[in-house]
């Protein structure tokens, strides 16, 4: 059997754009040799020394958004590593496909969903798991720098090391041979010595399907 290439996958719960993504590295699973382990980063941790800096709207969001990473953190505490990735697909499930209410039900019924007590969702409300949150995002984001968001992708890199990147950002999620050519994209230009940036400007939103 072909071994199965790690890709470790940062995410941020609340983040639409990341939960498209994660549901393109799902996809891509099926079709190319590859185990998604998953792992927390925070929006909130990322941008609470530049709050002044956001739109009042923005700010709100990051103040609503340490709620559920600090759910899936004490998830993975409590549970294991192997509890983020079905408890992230039923957490952005409610808040992304279903527009759910952020809220203490529906982290609650996330959870349940996950085979995990419904009492963690007492963490969202609690700093007892901050230090392990911050850990996490930190190791995702000294891959990349700062000036980036979520997700953060990392892979094996050819010096043996790990090779991270942002994104990328696409909407829908690419299906089948689509997904796998995208994958095979990404690799090859993050992979390329020197490659920094290839963007253009959204002018559509987040379509889930």
């Amino acid at each position: 059997m072909t071994e199965k290439t790690p890709v470790d996958f940062w995410f941020d719960p609340t983040c639409p754009w990341a939960w498209i993504t994660s549901r393109w590295m799902v996809e891509v699973e099926r079709v190319r040799p590859v185990e998604v382990r998953w792992h927390v980063m925070s929006l909130s941790v990322l941008n609470e020394d530049r709050l002044d800096e956001l739109p009042e709207d923005y700010r709100a969001l990051m103040g609503r958004a340490w709620g559920p990473v600090r759910v899936c953190v004490a998830a993975e505490r409590e549970h294991g590593a192997e509890v983020l990735g079905p408890l992230y697909t039923a957490i952005g499930t409610r808040f992304h496909n279903r527009d759910a209410e952020r809220s203490r039900e529906t982290l609650v019924a996330a959870l349940e969903e996950a085979g995990l007590p419904a009492g963690l969702a007492d963490a969202a409300d609690s700093t007892e798991y901050d230090e392990p949150l911050r850990a996490s995002h930190r190791e995702g984001i000294d891959l990349v720098g700062q000036d980036v968001g979520t997700p953060v992708i990392a892979v094996p890199g050819a010096d043996g090391g790990r090779l991270g990147f942002f994104g990328p950002v696409v909407t829908p999620a690419p299906k089948g041979e689509a997904a796998a050519r995208l994958w095979d994209g990404t690799l090859m230009v993050a992979s390329t010595p020197g490659f920094f940036e290839l963007k253009r400007t959204r002018d559509v939103g987040p379509i889930f399907d």
